[in-house]
């Protein structure tokens, strides 16, 4: 490391001046108005700046102020503040604003904490209102900042809290009110969460890229090819979250999706026909459930729907699509459910699965991606004593993973990051993400024979929209 904190901050606080300015800040601008940066900082939690301040200006042509805010139904906020990142959960937090005020005058209030004790006000949303709103010496971390100053090397933490309690001790007091500012600035539009403009970067030299997988800049070697893969928990769903704009932004040459829940015909036109990229579903029979999909920018030479077996075809498991020199299967594994109930049809499906992947490896080089609903082992979920008998964790699937793997198979992941900590799927409840209480469940699998391809493995956390976050899978290929 070549340069401190601080010149780090003073170089890109003259840099992104001229950058997009987050739309809280702006609201902070036009009007310090404790009560709508309040309103908007809880809107943008998990939604991006272009949805939140749609809604804020919805929300506040109906309710500039508190008392206003008293008078609209719940049932009316939701509807002003769709489509943000769970609208239904933050239109509760802001019918019950009004009430919770009440002790103190309708004001919101300048302290953190009393305004932790304001609905959906966590400690984020409390020190970007003390710092935007009030002006007081207060670190916001968001995911940005998180993210940036360990990719920086500053820090070395798990989670925005523990970010935030070592920036206390080692930031310039006088940065403390810009910090959020700055780096959510630089991080949406230079150090993104999918592929990283390092190439571009002032900090290109001094940056010890930590966890980075920088975008891929065309050369005159052997092309690399991204492949994304994300359960996305309902395709629909997820397109209210910004999903059109994070394909189109990752730089990805596959966009594979699972849990889709929606038939085609479902799907908006701007869902089945995302620029740049051919679309290709599978559906199960039963609606609203599983359902695979793949974005491709190269036309594949054949798609193959499911796997020959109507008990495992029908739910919509499996897409793969040939390319030249590769096969990529796209797989949503059975869940055993509650009590291993279906634990027999997943193995079941594992191993028909297992079959059809070694028949096409045994052509070209196969890869499998998706949400396999398992951990594999203990270093892959946050707590492995307590959920040795329970589904995703169970002997019975590690088991069959373990002979998966030593058949011929290599965890890619696995083979650039050996850490622990690295998960891809948390709960909703109890702030599991924010406390990285996670699994990881979600892989890209290839056969041992093209081991040797293998450029790059990543696990994108920051990517919100899910309970699943995106994997990532770099391949040389030599073919234009």
């Amino acid at each position: 490391m070549t340069m401190n904190l601080e010149s780090f901050l003073l170089a890109l606080e003259q840099e992104v001046a001229g950058y997009h300015t987050p739309v809280v800040d702006l609201i902070a601008v036009q009007t310090r108005d404790p009560f709508k940066v309040l309103v908007a900082t809880i809107l943008s939690a998990r939604t991006r700046d272009e949805t939140t301040a749609k809604a804020s200006r919805r929300l506040f042509n109906e309710a500039p102020d508190i008392h206003a805010l008293s008078a609209l139904s719940e049932e009316k906020i939701r509807k002003l503040i769709q489509p943000v990142g769970f609208f239904n959960n933050k239109a509760k937090y802001l019918y019950s604003l009004p009430g919770a005020l009440k002790p103190y005058d309708d004001k919101v209030p300048d302290e953190l904490d009393e305004l932790l004790k304001l609905p959906g006000v966590g400690r984020k949303t409390a020190n970007l209102v003390l710092s935007v709103a009030f002006g007081k010496p207060a670190i916001c971390v968001d995911t940005h900042v998180h993210r940036i100053m360990n990719i920086w090397g500053f820090v070395n933490t798990k989670n925005p809290e523990a970010t935030e309690k070592v920036l206390r001790k080692i930031l310039p007091v006088k940065y403390w009110k810009k910090i959020n500012s700055i780096l959510v600035t630089f991080g949406q539009e230079r150090c993104k969460p999918v592929g990283p403009q390092c190439d571009c970067c002032l900090f290109e030299q001094d940056c010890p890229k930590i966890g980075v997988t920088p975008r891929r800049v065309k050369s005159n070697g052997p092309d690399i090819m991204k492949i994304i893969s994300w359960n996305v928990n309902g395709l629909r769903a997820v397109e209210k979250k910004g999903f059109v704009d994070i394909v189109k932004e990752s730089g990805a040459d596959i966009f594979a999706v699972q849990e889709t829940r929606a038939r085609p015909e479902q799907l908006s036109d701007e869902l089945k026909n995302i620029y740049g990229y051919s679309g290709y579903f599978v559906q199960a029979k039963k609606k609203g459930y599983s359902g695979v999909g793949i974005y491709t920018k190269k036309k594949p030479l054949r798609v193959i729907t499911g796997i020959g077996v109507h008990q495992f075809d029908d739910e919509g498991r499996v897409i793969t699509l040939e390319f030249a020199d590769f096969f990529l299967i796209n797989a949503y594994f059975p869940n055993a459910q509650h009590e291993l109930k279906r634990i027999d049809y997943k193995l079941a499906f594992n191993n028909a699965l297992f079959e059809y992947a070694k028949q096409l490896a045994g052509k070209k080089t196969t890869i499998i991606c998706g949400d396999f609903n398992v951990a594999h082992k203990a270093i892959d979920l946050a707590n492995p004593k307590a959920n040795e008998k329970n589904p995703g964790f169970s002997i019975e699937e590690r088991n069959w993973m373990d002979r998966f793997i030593n058949a011929g198979w290599v965890d890619t992941f696995r083979v650039f990051n050996q850490k622990p900590g690295q998960y891809t799927w948390w709960s909703y409840r109890f702030n599991a993400r924010s406390k990285n209480i996670g699994w990881r469940i979600d892989y890209f699998i290839i056969d041992e024979n093209s081991k040797s391809r293998l450029k790059g493995a990543a696990i994108l956390t920051d990517i919100p929209g899910s309970d699943h976050c995106p994997v990532q899978l770099e391949l040389k290929t030599g073919l234009k």
